[in-house]
């Protein structure tokens, strides 16, 4: 599996952001009152059940926030599968700055981990298919390049970054824009070469009429699996058909042996639970 390589100023910001909130004005009050200056330790990242790793950058820049010599050894990478007791990563350096840091790396780590082991859950129930699992724009405010890289890690497919890379017309811009043909010859109009438009459609009728015109993709909309499988082959390979609404680990299946070549889930990254990784002291 190839991942994108997550920019080393973003995983900073969203680090330094995350401890500016944990440690407020008046700092680690319980760690410093307690814990020589000086003091050393060696830790283990560990996870309590089974699933897909992802974070291991961010976890690595909180501690190194707190103090750049902590030391910290991954024993597993971003997308590698975990069992229970698994050890994740192994840390060493200033107690501190390794106590101060452990729950900003910790929620990184676990969200984006139970993420990845959620999509995984999804591309494993559909293997054997032509289709992939696609995330959507139903992220966390200020962590969609995490979650969608979590996605990656699990072996999903992104979907548009955001609303400036591709057009997507929903039904609200057809109402708006007063019309399907409208719309898209707008689109159409507005668009440069290397702008991919789709049109959501939730009727087959709907989908003969947006396949007279000069569409990449259609968004098959809570469409059942039987009314699917009549979509892919009024599409006949014309245009990418991608699966949206309904779409669980118990329909995901069905959806996928209709021959779409994308479904779309929110729940991979609105629903995900996190991953439990603890941080415990070697003694």
């Amino acid at each position: 599996m190839t991942l994108p390589q997550l920019p080393k100023e973003l995983v900073a910001r969203a680090v330094a952001d995350a401890l500016a909130e944990d440690l407020g004005l008046a700092g680690d009050l319980t760690t410093d009152a307690t814990v020589d200056a000086d003091a050393r330790a060696d830790a283990v990242i560990a996870s309590r059940q089974a699933g897909v790793i992802a974070g291991l950058d961010l976890a690595e820049a909180a501690f190194a926030a707190m103090d750049p010599s902590v030391r910290f050894e991954r024993v597993k990478t971003d997308g590698d599968r975990v069992d229970k007791g698994d050890v994740v990563a192994r840390i060493s350096g200033n107690a501190r700055a390794i106590l101060t840091g452990e729950r900003v790396a910790l929620n990184y780590l676990g969200r984006l981990s139970g993420i990845a082991s959620l999509t995984r859950r999804y591309v494993d129930a559909i293997a054997g298919t032509k289709a992939g699992i696609a995330d959507t724009r139903k992220t966390t405010p200020g962590l969609r390049a995490f979650e969608k890289y979590a996605v990656r890690c699990g072996g999903g497919q992104n979907h548009r970054t955001g609303l400036f890379d591709a057009i997507l017309i929903k039904d609200n811009h057809i109402v708006a824009a007063g019309g399907v043909e409208t719309a898209i010859a707008r689109a159409r109009a507005s668009a440069g070469h290397m702008v991919k438009i789709e049109v959501e459609v939730d009727t087959l009728d709907q989908l003969a009429l947006v396949l007279d015109h000069q569409v990449d993709a259609v968004l098959l909309d809570n469409m059942a699996p039987d009314t699917l499988a009549k979509a892919v082959k009024m599409v006949d390979g014309r245009v990418l058909t991608e699966a949206s609404g309904g779409v669980n680990l118990t329909t995901v299946r069905a959806i996928a042996d209709s021959g779409v070549d994308l479904i779309s889930v929110g729940a991979l990254t609105h629903s995900a639970s996190v991953l439990d990784l603890g941080l415990d002291f070697e003694s």
